[in-house]
């Protein structure tokens, strides 16, 4: 029997136990190791215009974050396809967020041993999420360098998309208290890593791109920029990145789902370049919108019941 035909999910649907609910009634046990240990890994996939962008390479990276940190959640590929198709049909969004988690769950009380716990799975398809609005992406963002140290990649590997956040929300919290729009952080020798919840990308002195390499997850919206540069024939270097480079470099801009291609005019006060948004970081971010209508990064959602 369909239970959601009388339920409202305009504002968003979620999968939660095997079922499909409404977002504002999705919950998780409060002792899930997830939520009580940040014991979980997740993917976020943008849709846009009604089609998932780069499904594949999203499901590819959970997967191997979910091995990575010897998760099972029991589901294959196809399975979880069909699940966020579902999120995105039952909210009839044509423009959103979609996040699928995967988190330890719950071993046997007193038990410490996390091989004993049940994995859990969730997922839920929310409006698009914009991490910069229409002013800032049109004038570019003010971003502050912060002293904070992200977490070592020995500690906790950046690869694995995770929400161990704090030294992120430290950074930001110092950053928007001192009037910048967002932050970047260092990895204690010198270097930019990323920010919370994207890559960093500049056009140095010598006219290359250059983006962090150690230290970073490797976002997807990272990647479509480098294949993009690739594609166009534009020199690119992935290293370390120290900040003063970044400081003095001609165009600086951002990487994420949340937005594409993000400019940034401005660093601890002082403006990049020319302190307008620059022409290589004009034509990538309409080269990244383009590909969105490409059918090969491009995959439809099932709105049809």
């Amino acid at each position: 029997m369909d239970t959601t035909s009388h339920q409202d999910f305009s504002a968003g649907a979620a999968y939660v136990g095997g079922t499909f609910m409404p977002i504002g009634q999705a919950s998780i046990s409060i002792t899930d190791w997830g939520f009580l240990r940040s014991d979980a890994t997740y993917d976020v996939v943008t849709v846009w215009d009604g089609a998932f962008f780069r499904l594949d390479a999203h499901l590819e990276r959970f997967a191997a974050s979910c091995r990575s940190l010897r998760l099972d959640i029991g589901l294959a590929p196809q399975a979880i396809t069909d699940i966020l198709h579902e999120c995105v049909r039952l909210s009839g969004l044509r423009a959103s967020y979609v996040e699928m988690i995967a988190t330890r769950g719950q071993p046997p009380w007193g038990s410490r041993d996390p091989r004993q716990a049940v994995n859990q799975f969730y997922a839920f398809a929310v409006p698009y999420v914009w991490i910069a609005n229409e002013a800032q992406r049109q004038q570019g963002l003010h971003v502050h360098v912060s002293d904070v140290q992200r977490i070592p990649p020995a500690s906790v590997d950046p690869r694995v998309k995770n929400y161990h956040w704090n030294d992120l929300t430290m950074g930001l919290l110092g950053a928007l208290d001192a009037g910048f729009d967002t932050v970047v952080l260092s990895d204690g020798d010198g270097n930019v890593v990323e920010g919370p919840g994207f890559n960093v990308f500049c056009v140095n002195a010598a006219g290359t791109l250059v983006t962090p390499l150690e230290g970073v997850l490797e976002g997807i919206t990272r990647r479509t920029v480098i294949e993009m540069a690739q594609a166009l024939a534009l020199p690119l270097e992935q290293r370390a990145l120290p900040a003063a480079e970044l400081c003095a470099a001609r165009e600086v801009f951002l990487t994420s789902s949340g937005g594409g291609v993000l400019p940034v005019t401005r660093i601890d006060g002082t403006p990049v370049g020319d302190g307008r948004v620059g022409p290589l970081t004009r034509r990538l971010t309409e080269t990244y919108w383009a590909w969105h209508r490409d059918a090969r990064y491009s995959t439809p959602v099932r709105y049809g019941a």
